[in-house]
Parts: C-alpha cells; structure tokens; sequence
C-alpha cells in the first residue's frame, strides 16, 4: 500500500531511509533546513557485516569503496612538533571511510529522482489527524501525510514538535567540537595535539580541522559560523604548538560546524504516526557509530513498513524493539574526555595506550561486535527498484 511520507533531515539516514521507502513505491518528501548538501564535512566510517551488507543490499557498496578514503594514522605531537605516538588508521576508519559528504551525494543521486527533496525549509507544525498527520512548513504550503520521520540528528526538530523540549531527552556531555575547512595548508599527515582540556588536529582523512573542548553548555547560532568561529577563537586561545595559525586559518571561512557532544535519552522511538531516526532517538555524537546506526535503522524502518503491509502500528512496534536492542552502544561512553582528557598525566596515558597492540586489537573488535549485534532480517524484495 502506497503511503505518502515526510521525512525531516536530508543526512546519511534521512537519505538512505528515502532511498528505501521509494523503492519500495511510497511517494517520499524530504525536507531539510541547510539550504544545499553540505559538501566535505569529516570521514564517517562503518563497521562489520551488518554496516557492509546494508550497503550492499541498498547497491552502493562499491560506490562506497571507490569514494573511500582510507583510515589514515594520525600522530600526537607535542608543542614543538614531535611525534609522540600514533592513532592507527586501523581504530579511526573501521572496515571502509568515507567523508560525510561524499556519501550524502551518492545518496542523494540514487533518491532525487525518486522523492521530492526540499532544501531551505523546515517543518514548524505536526499535528496528527484520525487518517494521518497534519504538517505546516517555513515556507511551503501545509500538507497531509500519512507518516512522518524525524531523520533531522541531535537537535531534531521533529522531535520536539511531537515529543517535548530537548531538554527532556538531550544531555551535554560537557565538551563541544568542531570541523572546519581552511585556507591554509598543514601537509598531508594528520597531527594531533593536546592541552588539558582541549584539543586540535589538522590533516588526514577525518577533516582538514578537527577541535574537541571542555565546556559547560554554551548558547550561540548553530547556523552562523562567525558566532562559531568566535567561540573557537576564545577557547584556543593561548595554546601551544601551532594553534594559533589554525585558529587564524579559520578567519572567514563559512566552512564550519561546532556542536556539543551530547547524548540521546530516550526508550520510544515512535509515537503515533511519527518515528525518530538515527541520532534524533538514538545519538551520541562522535561516537563512533551514528552512522551505522542510521544506515541500518534506516534498512529496518522501512523494512518493518513493508513486511506489515504498511501497517505502521505493527512496523513501528518491531523497529521500536529491534533498534532499542541495537542502539544500546550509543547509550554508552563519552569521547570527549578521551579525545581532550583533562590532565596531562590523562593525556600521556590516551597516548600511550595505541603502543599495546593486544589492547588496541581488543577496542577494535569490541567496536565491531557492538556494530554486529543485530541479525538482518531479508525483508520483501522491493517492487520498485
């Protein structure tokens, strides 16, 4: 049964979830407030069979591997410059890497043919009606749906217009980072260095500019990147090594986003004629799995759609079931401490910690088996292909 269906967010899983839904022949709109695809942005990375045979089943895996970057060693440094030690490309970049904007072009090429995509616009009511859901925008004109997706990541919008205040679902982890681009140059090798509480890394794979820091919430406009770049520029200041010219790299560019690193709390995933994806039900930024866990709630949500007939009462109850099981590796760690530790003696520990092969071999494959910890189910074949 043809269903009519909004989904708020065009990143990894509000893509990949349209590229699934319109294969499988439901009319598909998606709505994002970013004015075009982001391009760039940092590598992303998947893990295991589950991650890979989702890429598979969706026909972009060799797409992926040609775009893939490969994880790449990055090498602490000290204020002087000198290697100190080296985070394997190994534990950064799981079995394939691929910068976010890569692979929200390659989703994007596969469903804008197939699904309505809107960029400039946001969803600023949703009201559910005996037959379906009621949605009024910033800028087009209001619509009904038969369901709609809050794909829309940490901050969700959606989420908040059916659920309630971030507040009540979002936690700080008392730390924030940033990716920019830059003007400048700093060689092809990713380096990383450390102050207490603070972070920079230039070069590699992940982002030309890479930033974590301690700090309480802050309130600023995620959207404006001088507001950004000015938090930066405060935060770093004083810093060693060759902070300063990273920092003043920075100047102008547009080519910035800085956010917390924050958790999702959360035990539903759905209500109603409304479901949450990714890191809108079940995030935790930067670690290290919110990709993977959109790509393949993504495959499930609308699997579950399809298996039930369209019966969106019984799909949501078995996607609520499954990815609940599934995300509990979001609901756990931080990497902010471990990424910007708070001590000295914290960091030299962190950076002593990649010279053990046994234990490094033992973080990778425990990343894994939390990434494999699903059984795919082989939903109906799609009719549309």
């Amino acid at each position: 049964m043809t269903k009519k269906i909004l989904i708020s967010g065009a990143g990894i899983g509000g893509l990949a979830l349209a590229h699934w839904l319109a294969r499988y022949g439901h009319a598909v709109t998606v709505v994002e407030k970013a004015p075009a695809m982001r391009p760039g942005g940092q590598a992303v990375d998947f893990k295991g069979a589950a991650h890979l045979t989702v890429l598979e089943r969706m026909g972009i895996l060799e797409d992926v591997r040609r775009h893939a970057t490969g994880g790449a060693d990055l090498y602490f440094v000290d204020a002087d410059g000198r290697r100190l030690g080296v985070m394997p490309g190994e534990f950064t970049g799981g079995d394939l890497e691929i910068l976010r904007g890569d692979l929200a072009r390659l989703l994007h090429d596969r469903v804008r043919d197939r699904a309505d995509v809107v960029f400039g616009d946001s969803i600023t009511s949703l009201a559910e009606t005996p037959d379906g859901v009621r949605a009024t925008f910033e800028r087009a004109a209001p619509g009904a749906y038969d369901l709609v997706v809050g794909a829309d990541g940490i901050h969700s919008n959606v989420r908040r217009l059916v659920f309630g205040p971030e507040r009540d679902y979002v936690r700080h982890q008392g730390h924030y980072y940033a990716l920019a681009g830059l003007d400048r140059d700093f060689g092809p090798d990713g380096l990383m260095y450390n102050e207490p509480g603070r972070l920079v890394s230039v070069g590699g794979n992940k982002a030309p500019a890479f930033f974590v820091f301690a700090s309480p919430e802050l309130e600023y406009d995620r959207y404006d990147p001088e507001a950004q770049i000015a938090i930066l520029t405060r935060a770093y200041a004083g810093m060693g090594w060759r902070t300063a010219e990273v920092v003043e790299a920075l100047q102008g560019t547009r080519d910035v986003y800085l956010d917390s690193i924050s958790r999702v709390h959360m035990e539903e995933y759905t209500r109603g004629r409304v479901a949450l994806l990714g890191d809108a039900g079940y995030g935790n930024t930067l670690g290290g799995f919110g990709s993977g866990l959109a790509l393949v709630g993504a495959y499930v949500l609308a699997g579950e759609l399809a298996a039930a007939g369209g019966d969106h009462r019984a799909a949501f109850r078995r996607y609520q079931e499954i990815l609940l099981r599934y995300s509990k590796v979001a609901r756990k760690g931080n990497a902010g401490p471990f990424l910007a530790p708070p001590t000295w003696r914290r960091i030299r520990s962190r950076n002593r910690l990649f010279r053990y092969r046994p234990m490094l071999k033992l973080m990778i494959a425990m990343g894994e088996r939390f990434a494999t910890g699903i059984d795919l189910r082989d939903y109906p074949v799609p009719a549309h292909r």
